[in-house]
C-alpha cells in the first residue's frame, strides 16, 4: 500500500545548524567561544519604531530653509569646561590594541572634521589618537591600562567604564598575538601572552567608592572637564541612578547591540538588555532626580544610522555612541575583502574574529603589513562622510515632525510595531493609543 509522497525533511528550530555546529566544536575542543562584534539574535530595535511625520496636526519645517540645531553639550553640570559638539553622535571607546594605530588615526581625523568626539578604550592614549583628535575622552577602565595622571590631563573628558554592554559585568580580553611590542609597554604587559582584564574597578566596591573616585578625578584635571560614567544595560533605573548621585555629568548605557573587540559569545548573546529597552528607565530614573538635560544621556549599542539617532533622541537620549558602525564606515567587512575573508573560514558580512588580528581590512590588527591596508587620511573622510549622512538623516527626520532642533524629538513623535517594542519604548502600537502595561 502506497504511503504517498515523502515530506520534505524539517530542521529542528532549537537545535538549528549554527547550535550543532557549535555543539561539535565545544565537544571537539573543550573551549568556549571567543569573538567579537554584538549579538546577532533578532531583538527588538530601532527598527521597529516608525516617525509620525507632521500634517495637519503638525506643521512640517522646509529643509532647505528652515534650520534644525544638532549641537549638543555634554558635561556641563560641573566641568568648567564640558564638551561642545557639533553633532549628537560620538565615537565609542575602542582599544589600542584592539584597533590599529592608522584605524584609531583615522577616527580621530574623521570625528574631528565631523565636530565630535572621539574615545581612548581601553589600553591608554595613543599619540595619534591625541594629535588628530580635537576633542578626546579618556576612559578609565578597571584594568587601568595605560592610565597616568599626565594623559588623564591631557584629556578633553573622562569616562569612568563600569560596564559594557556586550558583556555587562564582564572583563575585557586581548589575546596574545596582537599584543606586540608597542601594546605590551603601554599596557605593561607581557609580549604575545594573553590578557583579561578584571570585571571591576580595584578600588571600590559600590556607588559610595565611585562618588570618591569621581572627586579624585575632578581634583587631577582641576574640575575642568566632564566627568562621565559609562554602564552596560541591565538594571538601567537604579545605574543610572546611582551614578548621578555618586556625582557623573553625564552617563553613557550602552545595550547588549553593542559591540566588543572580544569576549565570549555566550555573554554576547545572552548577557543584557537590549538597546531599545534600556532608554526610557534610564529617562525615567533622571527625570525622577531632577536632572533629565542636565545630566546628559548617551545611548550606544547598535547604532547605524540617522533614523536610529532621531529615534533614540526622541525617546530621551542627548546624544549617541557609535563603535562598530564607525568600523564599517572605515573599510572593515568591505566585500572587496572577500577572497581574503574566505580564506579566513568567514565572509565579509560575518567577519568579527577580530581578536585573532587577521583583519583584511587592516583595522582590528596589529599585524604590520596588513596595517598599510588602511589610510588614515581616506578612512577620516569616509568616517567624517558617514557622521555627516547620519546627522542630515536625522535633521530630514526631526524636520518632518515640525522640530527645529533634534533635542525637541519626543515620544509622542514615535508609535511601535510590535507589542514588545511598544512595551520597551513606551510609545503606542502604531494606530492605537495603547501602550502595554500602561493602559
Amino acid at each position: 500500500m502506497s504511503q504517498g509522497p515523502k515530506t520534505h525533511p524539517r530542521q529542528s528550530t532549537l537545535f538549528d545548524p549554527y547550535t550543532n555546529s557549535e555543539i561539535r566544536r565545544a565537544a571537539e575542543t573543550g573551549i568556549y567561544d571567543i569573538r567579537g562584534g554584538g549579538s546577532k539574535r533578532r531583538l527588538p530595535h530601532f527598527d521597529d519604531l516608525l516617525f509620525l511625520g507632521a500634517s495637519i496636526s503638525r506643521y512640517p519645517l522646509e529643509g532647505y530653509r528652515e534650520s534644525c540645531n544638532t549641537k549638543v553639550t555634554i558635561g556641563d553640570k560641573n566641568a568648567k569646561n564640558p564638551l561642545y559638539l557639533d553633532i549628537p553622535i560620538t565615537i565609542a571607546g575602542m582599544s589600542f590594541g584592539a584597533l590599529s594605530g592608522p584605524a584609531k588615526e583615522a577616527i580621530g581625523r574623521g570625528a574631528t572634521i565631523a565636530g565630535t568626539s572621539t574615545t581612548t578604550g581601553d589600553g591608554g592614549m595613543t599619540k595619534e589618537e591625541r594629535g588628530h583628535s580635537k576633542k578626546l575622552i579618556y576612559q578609565l577602565l578597571p584594568s587601568r591600562y595605560g592610565m597616568n595622571p599626565d594623559d588623564l590631563r591631557k584629556a578633553d573628558a573622562i569616562e569612568v567604564v563600569v560596564g559594557q554592554g556586550a558583556k555587562p559585568g564582564g572583563g575585557g580580553m586581548l589575546l596574545g598575538q596582537k599584543i606586540n611590542d608597542r601594546v605590551a609597554e603601554m599596557r605593561t604587559l607581557p609580549k604575545g601572552i594573553d590578557q583579561r582584564s578584571p570585571c571591576r574597578h580595584p578600588d571600590w566596591t559600590g556607588p559610595d567608592d565611585m562618588e570618591i573616585k569621581i572627586l579624585e578625578l575632578r581634583e587631577i584635571t582641576g574640575w575642568k572637564v566632564p566627568i562621565i560614567v559609562k554602564v552596560a544595560a541591565a538594571r538601567p533605573f537604579y545605574d543610572i541612578a546611582l551614578a548621578v548621585k555618586a556625582g557623573a555629568d553625564a552617563i553613557v548605557i550602552d545595550g547588549m547591540q553593542g559591540g566588543t573587540a572580544a569576549t565570549q559569545e555566550v555573554f554576547i548573546e545572552n548577557v543584557g538588555i537590549p538597546t531599545l529597552a534600556c532608554i526610557r528607565p534610564a529617562v525615567k530614573a533622571l527625570q525622577e532626580l531632577g536632572v533629565h538635560k542636565k545630566v546628559q544621556l548617551i545611548v550606544s549599542g547598535g547604532i547605524r544610522n540617522g533614523a536610529d539617532v532621531a529615534k533614540a533622541m526622541a525617546l530621551g537620549a542627548d546624544a549617541v555612541s557609535i563603535g562598530t558602525a564607525a568600523l564599517i564606515a572605515l573599510g572593515d567587512n568591505d566585500p572587496k575583502y572577500e577572497e581574503q575573508y574566505q580564506k579566513l573560514g568567514t565572509t565579509h558580512g560575518a567577519y568579527d574574529d577580530w581578536h585573532e588580528g587577521n583583519d583584511p581590512a587592516g583595522i582590528t590588527t596589529q599585524n604590520p603589513t596588513l596595517m598599510k591596508k588602511l589610510d588614515p587620511i581616506e578612512g577620516g573622510r569616509r568616517l567624517s562622510n558617514f557622521l555627516k549622512v547620519m546627522t542630515m538623516e536625522a535633521q530630514t527626520i526631526a524636520r518632518a515632525c515640525g522640530k527645529n532642533d533634534l533635542r525637541n524629538l519626543e515620544p509622542e513623535d514615535l508609535c511601535a510595531l510590535t507589542v514588545e517594542a511598544s512595551a520597551m519604548a513606551g510609545v503606542p502600537l502604531a494606530g492605537t493609543s495603547w501602550i502595554p502595561g500602561k493602559q
